[in-house]
């Protein structure tokens, strides 16, 4: 059974970092580094000085207790990688909404390491943000999100709230908050589009097992295939992570492996169909005339290619996310805890119907 340090209101000492450093087995310079995010890869040891902080419910900054209740003027974003242009214009509607609330807005990032994770949001909870906001894909699975669910406890004991941005809920009674897109149905209508010009082999790229959001797309692109009485190929859907090289890849590799035997290709997002049409031209097929092709979140670059693509409103994703949190915080409020907003589709020239010969 684990004791725990007993609260100041009970007359003894709270927790400190050396408790935490004794009950992890390790060093207090060990623990400093990793709750401030830069320890190296170390997972093994990583875990073991997170779940010493669980368990001892330790809060880094010697003032906290005594802090709590006080108002805070921050709002904490924390994404997998600051150059990914998803994620930025995500946060630059954080710190736009931030800006208008009076708030500073602090950014963290995790390289999508789920430990580094719980490291940030952590140390977002020793710096009382008032928010913290949690962007982008990420392997949900049972362990996850039990581990979460704690970290969204912890903050709603401390007078803040988690906001998952762009990703499900943790699951009933979990104090979190839900504001995200219409993946799945932004991926029906897309493949709806394709599918209404002729097309009927559609290639899918990054296809991802487990992860979040290439499972809610693939999630829409299954459905209209069905919708529309189209037989389900799973040799169309290609696995492969959500970035430009991996779409050069998986269709250098595809075209590579025999005859062509799709007329048109739904990329998981931007990035990917930017990989791919490069891919395509590389092999002597022209975009759209021989090979139609889609995206997915209508970032900048798509304009630039004249891509087809689902439009996702990124920065009113993030605004959203900091209004809800904070209006949560301030009002205890009963406003909705989970929003879905809209997505819709981008038409450009980078889609040909069908030509029949028969």
């Amino acid at each position: 059974m684990v004791r725990r340090a007993a609260s100041d209101s009970e007359g003894r000492r709270p927790t400190t970092i050396r408790d935490v450093a004794a009950h992890a087995g390790v060093s207090v310079a060990t623990v400093s580094r990793i709750l401030s995010g830069t320890y190296p890869s170390a997972p093994a040891t990583r875990s073991k000085v997170m779940r010493a902080v669980r368990e001892l419910d330790y809060v880094a900054n010697a003032n906290a207790r005594g802090l709590a209740g006080a108002s805070s003027r921050s709002v904490a974003i924390i994404v997998n990688s600051v150059i990914s242009p998803h994620y930025a214009h995500v946060a630059q509607g954080v710190q736009t909404q931030a800006a208008i609330e009076g708030k500073l807005c602090i950014v963290g990032t995790t390289g999508s390491d789920p430990e580094r994770e719980f490291a940030t949001v952590q140390l977002m909870r020793e710096e009382h943000a008032e928010c913290v906001i949690l962007v982008g894909n990420v392997v949900a699975d049972d362990a996850y999100r039990a581990r979460m669910a704690e970290y969204a406890r912890a903050l709603a004991l401390a007078g803040s709230q988690l906001v998952l941005c762009g990703r499900p809920e943790l699951g009933p009674d979990v104090p979190a908050l839900v504001v995200e897109y219409d993946n799945t149905g932004g991926a029906h209508a897309i493949t709806s589009h394709l599918l209404s010009a002729g097309h009927r082999r559609i290639l899918f790229l990054g296809r991802r097992d487990s992860y979040t959001t290439p499972e809610s797309r693939i999630l829409g692109y299954r459905k209209a295939l069905a919708d529309h009485h189209v037989p389900h190929d799973p040799g169309l859907e290609v696995e492969g992570r959500m970035d430009r090289r991996e779409g050069y890849r998986m269709v250098r590799e595809r075209l590579a492996s025999g005859p062509r035997d799709f007329t048109a290709v739904f990329a998981c997002n931007d990035l990917i169909a930017a990989g791919a049409r490069q891919a395509l031209r590389e092999h002597g097929l022209r975009v759209p005339d021989d090979v139609s092709l889609v995206g997915f979140d209508d970032l900048p670059p798509a304009a630039d290619i004249d891509l087809t693509t689902v439009h996702v409103p990124h920065e009113e994703l993030g605004r959203t996310a900091v209004r809800m949190a904070l209006e949560r915080v301030r009002d205890k409020s009963d406003m909705a805890e989970h929003v879905m907003l809209g997505t819709h589709i981008v038409i450009r020239d980078s889609v040909r119907p069908v030509i029949r010969t028969d």
